[in-house]
């Protein structure tokens, strides 16, 4: 362009006096034109205008694309001169020998020299057709055997042969052929980048080769790139996908910083910025990101070759030999900007002053201008006038040459300014375009209107890459002209299929659309709303009003459709379609726009459209091969657009929208997705959110047929959707319609049965997603078999980790990056193997099963809970155990602690900080028998690496036989015994110690709670300070003092069954393991018998008491508590304790005094025996009065002395069998006790008898001394 020293002053004073041509002179003043004369000037103003656009546009398109040719010519040169010398010499192709060891062998034999020749020349002819076409060359060689066919062999040779041209062996990786693609992912695994940083690493990987122009080859290297990086380090981002955006962002700063094209080169807070949220929505460090800025602006990435280049082609040409300038009409992170393209202000006063220094030399001097910069002044000063001037013809002329040269000069003007990056001027132009095509009023629409349309569509095709916001305006236009074109052919509309009822939909159907170009119109109200039209910014055609509009509107209505037949669906579909050919920049503005179209369309109260909506699929369908990077931001805004469509409260749409998302997930999953990327998991993220967050039945089932649907029919190609898929069927699995939950189950049993393999192909918490979603399932209320299924299903995940079936752990193995547990070492799984983190979900959640309401449930999740810890609880550490333990098996015991008020306070608040669970439902006698068993297993099978929880173990036993319920205390005292059966020979002097004193503290915190139990009834009086009219009306005592009564006997019950537990199961304890017990442990043992046949005497020595509890079960109908067999047995197993250590272990008895226990025990019980057969006796020498005669007992006496004939009987014999010296020392003592005996009526004739043969045989012959 030649440009004059011309002021901005001077083209404003040109533009505007056009303008004034264009407009014609002022209302109200004269002129000396004929009005043909007039016209033909107004259109030659408006011809100069439109011409001084198309210049600046062509002189602009000349520029660029001058720019754009000089370094692809010299690229182009020096790629061919390259693959010149390499076809006709030897020159620059020799064969690494490395390669082929066997040429370096030192043999001269003539024949092998001829064969290494031969060889030679043969590799050469391989290496030369490779440098031109790469893939008959690898054919060539693989067929000639000078490289073998295994993807690993020809990547060896392209990275390690030299004479390999640069170019073709990056075209050649960047193909999608099987072969080709199977040997760049060889060739990049050969590569470690263990200990690089991300710049060193990525510098280290181009330097063998240079990047392909197109895009979907680059695309597919930096996506292998970005996961082997990931591999070599897994701790440097959170995914691949972290790397593959900034290996884009690196290659495109090289580009800008090493480029000399580059005017404005960007800042190190533009590429911090470009590269905001890329780790997984997080930003990486600043200081990691500026470091990585400050490395590739200081060090150009080069590759091997060019480093001994000359320096002036280095600076010229470098980036675009390595294909890195092409990244820039790739992916562009710069925001396009109203400032001039490639220059700044100091380029434009550097234009100035040149002009200002040469204007002396002629008046009609002309200087070159080459930069594009100086064209965007000129725009600003003379956009207005050229806008007013074409809008102003285009809206008062109907004539056709005027309005045609005002569209072209709309188009020119549109081009310029959107390239330019003006857009202020850009969206100007097309608004004004976009109210010219009066779509907005059809009624009154013209041929130029029509004209418009198409300059609107033909902008769309040449300058969508530009257009940015100002899509809305031309998408918004093609929804328009469709909406008119249905409504002209008599289509019903689309809220006829969007119906909220099937009556209504069926009725519209019937009453359709006319096919107004043919029958005229009826009076239908959204045809009467196109009709009388509305504003252009209008969410909808025309407003809503009751009024109709008469036959004439209707027919110039008919008559303007008409125009529209110029318009044909091939012209406004290939503007979508045409989509797929916009930049990447463009394509983002495009779906940006469209989603907005849509909205508008799905919004309208009374006609929802979804033609945009169906137009976002097709787009969609045709940008699925864009690069990822691309992909993953048009998603970001389809995904939102999805997700608030599909919450919508019209069903109908919502339903629409989750079917075309189907459309577009069942077509992407047939894209393959490598190892530790994520974007299948955010394409299918809208179906998690929708699901969660809809309150429509009908969407939440659908999705999950949805979702069925496509994993089932892609279930080979699904990888990080996992996530995604088995979040959907975890919040179905907890939904509260049953035929979702059935349906989710259906799909998620499938799944677990045949397709395990694929659930963690490459995904390592898949696995995590899966165990959580089948504990969803578990707690399914609608029914067990559900449930039950999908506790057999974690049994199987359960042994798949186990036996190493995941198909990432077998992969794992064979890396080397984790070491397998074995039983011969058991290794902590925190310090050798990560995988601990899958057995902690999966044993945590069938823990919190077990507190499941229902009593099958429960069962089945402690079945297997329990079975997964002894099959496989081999591979567990200590550590881990430790951890089972408090995480797993002791939360589960807390359900049946939570309301024993038994439990002390202290323990009971320790127990819940362990426990996971919310509060438990109380187990049955049977549960609770299975859990303390399954527990016993556990403990006796690993005993050696889990010994140090035997007296959390034991704790847990002893809160079984405490419990006030009969099922769990049996179950309790089952456990122990066994437990003590199968280690008690193992057991040292500490844990037997353990043991005792857990039975020792379970009957001690027995006792106390109990007897404040017994306080609550003290404020009840009894039948001695009631009156004879009080007792004969029981019926009206208070029924506060009834419920209390019932409470106090219930728990006596209750209180005396554990007792007597406690009393067995150690009584057990000592006879079967006494030679294991020393006397520590006795003593422990002593005490608890002789604390419980204490208690025992004090209850049924309480008269008032028993009293109480008499009456309390004569009124409410119930049993008595035991608390004479209490007693009784109590007394008989401390005797028989007693005894036997006396007989048996002497030693221990004279260590222990259990001669004189003995003989205390035995008169104890002769004192209770003789206040129940000499009670009346005893009464009057209480109160001094003298009896002539002992009366006979009554009938409760005689029961009561019946009941403890027998202890008496067993008291007297082992008083019998001590020895004389022992008797003889408690004579003093015992011979009043015998001599009321003797005056004592016995209900039972053994008494008698046994007393008598005492006298006879041991206390005669004392006296006879």
């Amino acid at each position: 362009m030649w440009s004059r020293q011309t002021s901005l002053k001077d083209i404003c004073r040109i533009v505007n006096g056009l303008l004034k041509t264009a407009l014609g002179p002022p209302p109200g003043s004269s002129t000396t034109l004929s009005p043909v004369q007039d016209i033909t000037f107004r259109h030659e103003s408006v011809k100069c205008l439109v011409s001084i656009v198309k210049v600046m546009g062509t002189w602009m398109d000349q520029q660029l694309s001058m720019g754009e040719s000089l370094l692809p010519k010299s690229a182009e040169n020096e790629a061919s001169a390259d693959s010149h010398s390499n076809a006709n010499g030897d020159e620059g192709a020799t064969v690494d020998h490395d390669f082929h060891p066997d040429l370096m062998s030192e043999s001269s034999d003539a024949s092998t020299l001829e064969q290494r020749r031969a060889y030679k020349i043969e590799l050469q002819k391989g290496i030369s057709l490779f440098n031109r076409k790469p893939a008959k060359g690898i054919e060539f060689l693989i067929s000639s055997k000078k490289v073998g066919s295994s993807p690993g062999e020809i990547a060896f040779f392209l990275r390690n042969t030299a004479g390999l041209n640069a170019t073709m062996i990056g075209d050649y990786l960047g193909e999608r052929e099987e072969l080709p693609m199977k040997v760049m992912h060889a060739y990049v695994d050969s590569f470690d980048f263990k200990g690089m940083g991300f710049g060193e690493a990525i510098r280290f990987f181009l330097r063998g080769f240079r990047l392909p122009g197109e895009a979907q080859k680059i695309d597919r290297i930096m996506e292998k790139f970005a996961e082997r990086f990931c591999k070599c380090d897994p701790n440097s981002f959170s995914s691949a996908d972290t790397a593959y955006v900034l290996a884009y962002s690196v290659i495109m700063l090289n580009t800008d910083a090493h480029n000399s094209m580059v005017k404005e080169k960007m800042t190190k807070a533009d590429f911090i910025r470009n590269n905001r949220g890329i780790d997984d929505g997080k930003d990486l460090p600043v200081e990691y990101l500026g470091v990585l800025y400050d490395h590739i602006v200081k060090n150009e990435i080069k590759m091997s070759s060019d480093s001994i280049a000359p320096q002036s082609r280095q600076a010229n040409s470098l980036n675009k030999l390595l294909g890195l300038d092409g990244i820039l009409n790739l992916v562009s992170w710069k925001q396009t900007e109203e400032k001039a393209v490639g220059a700044n202000g100091l380029l434009i006063k550097h234009i100035q002053e040149q002009f200002t220094s040469k204007s002396g030399k002629s008046e009609s001097a002309y200087h070159a201008v080459t930069d594009v910069a100086i064209l965007r002044f000129m725009v600003e000063a003379s956009w207005g006038p050229m806008l007013a001037a074409f809008s102003v013809t285009l809206d008062q002329s109907d004539d056709r040459l005027a309005t045609a040269e005002c569209l072209r000069g709309f188009r020119y003007a549109v081009h310029v300014t959107a390239v330019m990056g003006m857009q202020t001027q850009r969206d100007a132009f097309v608004t004004s375009m976009a109210k010219f095509t009066n779509l907005h009023c059809a009624a009154d629409m013209k041929q130029k209107n029509v004209d418009a349309v198409k300059a609107i569509i033909a902008i769309a095709i040449e300058d969508g890459n530009h257009l940015q916001d100002a899509w809305e305006h031309i998408l918004t236009c093609l929804s328009r002209i469709e909406h008119l074109q249905l409504l002209g052919e008599g289509a019903p509309s689309d809220a006829t299929y969007l119906a909220t009822s099937n009556a209504e939909s069926e009725e519209k159907k019937a009453l359709g659309f006319p096919n107004l170009k043919k029958k005229g119109a009826l009076q239908n109200p959204v045809v009467m709303a196109v009709v009388r039209g509305g504003s252009y910014d209008s969410s909808t055609i025309g407003p809503n009003a009751l009024a109709l509009v008469t036959q004439e509107q209707i027919t110039n209505f008919i008559a303007n459709l008409n125009l529209l037949d110029q318009i044909g669906s091939f012209q406004l579909n290939h503007v979508y379609a045409h989509s797929q050919r916009l930049n990447s920049e463009a394509i983002v503005a495009f779906v940006k726009a469209l989603c907005k179209v849509s909205m508008s369309e799905l919004q309208s109260p009374t006609d929802p459209r979804v033609f945009s909506l169906t137009k976002l699929v097709e787009i969609a369908h045709y940008n699925m091969n864009r690069i990822r990077l691309v992909w993953s931001r048009m998603w970001s805004i389809l995904s939102d657009f999805f997700v608030s469509v599909g919450l919508s409260e019209n069903l109908s749409v919502a339903i629409f929208v989750m079917d075309s998302l189907r459309q577009l997930s069942m077509k992407f999953l047939e894209r393959e997705e490598l190892a530790n990327y994520n974007f299948q998991n955010e394409f299918l993220r809208p179906f998690v959110i929708v699901i969660q967050k809809s309150s429509s039945a009908e969407i939440r089932e659908l999705i999950v047929r949805c979702i069925s649907q496509m994993v089932l029919s892609r279930v080979s190609n699904v990888k990080s959707g996992w996530k995604s898929v088995f979040k959907v069927f975890t919040t179905a699995a907890a939904d509260e319609r049953k035929n979702i939950v059935l349906l989710a189950f259906e799909t998620m049993e499938k799944i677990v049965r045949e397709y395990f393999s694929y659930i963690t192909e490459t995904e390592t918490t898949t696995f995590t997603h899966c165990v959580k979603c089948l504990i969803t399932f578990t707690n399914s209320r609608f029914t067990s078999d559900v449930s039950l299924n999908a506790i057999a299903f974690l049994r199987f995940c359960a042994l798949k980790l186990a036996d190493g079936g995941l198909i990432w752990n077998e992969k794992s193995r064979l890396s080397g990056s984790s070491t397998p547990v074995t039983d011969d070492s058991i290794k902590s799984f925190t310090d050798a193997d990560e995988n601990i983190s899958y057995w902690v979900p999966l044993l945590t959640g069938l823990s919190k099963v077990t507190s499941d309401p229902r009593s099958t449930i429960r069962k089945s999740s402690l079945e297997v809970l329990f079975d997964i810890l002894k099959d496989h609880g081999h591979l567990f550490s200590r550590t881990f155990w430790i951890g089972v333990f408090s995480s797993v098996i002791y939360p589960i015991f807390n359900s049946t602690w939570g309301k024993n008020d038994m439990l002390s306070k202290d323990e009971h608040d320790s127990l819940s900080a362990l426990s996971p669970h919310s509060e438990g439902v109380p187990w049955d006698a049977e549960t609770s028998a299975l859990a303390a068993q399954s527990l016993v297993d556990i403990f006796v099978r690993f005993f050696n690496v889990i010994r140090s929880q035997l007296s959390s173990v034991v704790s847990l036993l002893a809160g079984f036989i405490r419990n006030p319920v009969q099922g769990p205390t049996v179950a309790g005292v089952a456990a122990l015994l066994r437990l003590a059966d199968e280690l008690g020979g193992s057991f040292s002097e500490d844990e037997w110690r353990e043991i005792f004193m857990a039975l020792k503290e379970a009957a001690s915190l027995t006792l106390s709670s109990f007897m404040k139990i017994l306080r609550t009834i003290d404020d009840i009086p009894d039948e001695d300070v009631l009156s004879d009219q009080d007792i004969s009306n029981d019926d009206d005592l208070d029924e506060d003092d009834l419920q209390t009564m019932s409470y106090v006997v219930s728990r006596t019950k209750g209180h005396i069954a554990v007792q007597l537990q406690v009393v067995q199961v150690v009584t057990d304890l000592y006879r079967i393991h006494q030679e294991s017990l020393t006397a520590s442990h006795i003593r422990v043992l002593l005490e608890i018998l002789s604390s419980s046949a204490s208690h025992a005497g004090e209850l049924n020595s309480d008269i008032v008491l028993q009293k109480k509890v008499r009456r309390a079960c004569s009124i409410l109908e119930l049993s008595e508590p035991p608390m004479l067999h209490f007693e009784n047995d109590s007394y008989q197993n401390y005797l028989d304790v007693l005894r036997d250590l006396l007989t048996c272990n002497p030693q221990l008895s004279d260590e222990l005094n259990v001669e004189s226990q003995l003989v205390e025990v035995c008169m104890k019980i002769l004192e209770i025996y003789l206040r129940c057969t000499m009670s009346l006796a005893i009464e009057c020498e209480k109160t001094k009065r003298t009896t002539n005669c002992i009366l006979p007992m009554g009938a409760a006496s005689k029961e009561e002395a019946a009941a403890r004939s027998p202890l008496v009987v067993s008291a007297l014999k082992v008083m019998s069998g001590l020895k004389r010296e022992s008797l003889k020392r408690q004579a003093a003592s015992l011979f009043p006790l015998l001599v009321d005996l003797v005056r004592s009526e016995h209900s039972s004739g053994q008494v008698p008898e046994v007393l008598r043969t005492m006298f006879r045989v041991c206390i005669g012959p004392i006296i006879g001394e």
